[in-house]
């Protein structure tokens, strides 16, 4: 039986490789967290030897196992947009029953996909853009609020509200010790009490967009995301899934802070990088919608913003 490498932290002098949670996460197997949960459960083993922290620096995954089962080479990264519907939990699996994104994703996905993971999740009666990936490592950094990438929604609502309260929304909110940072909220249309709200926001916390928008009065009756980061809902119907060009992916993610070509083996090409802003990144191929027009799904043409003065 081969002894696995040092189990020590990799800070300490100069190392080779990297550390296994995070090439478990870009091979796909989860995202770094649960891989990290993963080998605190003893999941995880080299050449039979299980391993106890995820500190351990591998040049690469030959001989390790999760769940006793040999672990592929990490493969390109790869990112499909889906059109997730209301009624969906974004996990694999719901306590109570409920049916949950990858029900969908098996009709929507072609023949040999990879395992994939959500990038953020969208709330069971939410809909639109749902990011889906085999890369643990460009997920994480999706999600991180750090990373600054945007994600927009349209919100159906119903009250009394202003285009200069929702401007009030560029400071930020406190709502029950809860602190939302910055919101771009612009109003689309407006019929009496019913209004389109658009909303752009950088830190995706829980259930924050429902939130903001009942802290002013608003009863929201259907919440969709349309775009995250450069990536847009575009015209996919709703369950349905497409991929993106991954020359498309490997040019985002070298837009990213951290995420160079070849980073893992040329330490010195991580030079940080302001975060892409929406509209910042054109992909080219089938999935751009030629017409350059936003998605309006099933509720008409919107008007146009009037500007701000």
């Amino acid at each position: 039986m081969t002894p696995p490498p040092e189990q020590s932290d990799s800070r300490s002098g100069a190392r080779t490789g990297e550390r296994i949670a995070k090439l478990l996460a870009r091979a796909g197997i989860a995202s770094r967290r649960e891989v990290e949960r993963m080998i605190a459960e003893g999941r995880v083993k080299l050449n039979d030897v299980v391993l106890t922290t995820p500190a351990t620096v591998l040049e690469s995954l030959k001989g390790v196992t999760v769940d006793d089962k040999p672990v592929a080479a990490a493969e390109a990264a790869r990112l499909f947009r889906f059109h997730k519907p209301s009624g969906l939990i974004t996990a694999e699996r719901d306590p109570a029953g409920r049916p949950t994104i990858y029900a969908a994703l098996g009709n929507a996905l072609p023949p040999g996909t990879p395992r994939l993971m959500p990038v953020g999740r969208l709330d069971f009666n939410t809909e639109g853009l749902l990011l889906m990936t085999n890369d643990g490592e460009l997920k994480r950094a999706m999600e991180l609020p750090a990373s600054g990438i945007p994600r927009t929604y349209r919100a159906r609502t119903y009250g009394n509200i202003s285009q200069a309260q929702l401007e009030e929304l560029v400071d930020g909110v406190t709502i029950e010790g809860i602190h939302y940072g910055k919101i771009d909220a612009n109003m689309e249309r407006k019929t009496g009490r019913n209004q389109w709200i658009e909303l752009t926001l950088t830190e995706g916390k829980n259930r924050e967009v429902r939130r903001v928008l009942e802290h002013l009065g608003l009863e929201v009756s259907r919440l969709l995301r349309t775009a995250y980061g450069p990536f847009s809902l575009g015209d996919i119907p709703r369950g349905a899934a497409d991929e993106v060009r991954p020359i498309d992916v490997e040019r985002f993610r070298e837009s990213m802070p951290g995420f160079a070509r070849n980073e893992a083996h040329d330490p010195a090409s991580k030079k940080p990088t302001a975060p892409p802003r929406r509209g910042s990144f054109r992909p080219e191929g089938p999935e751009r919608k030629r017409s350059g027009a936003p998605s309006r799904p099933n509720d008409g043409p919107a008007k146009r913003k009037a500007p701000r003065r």
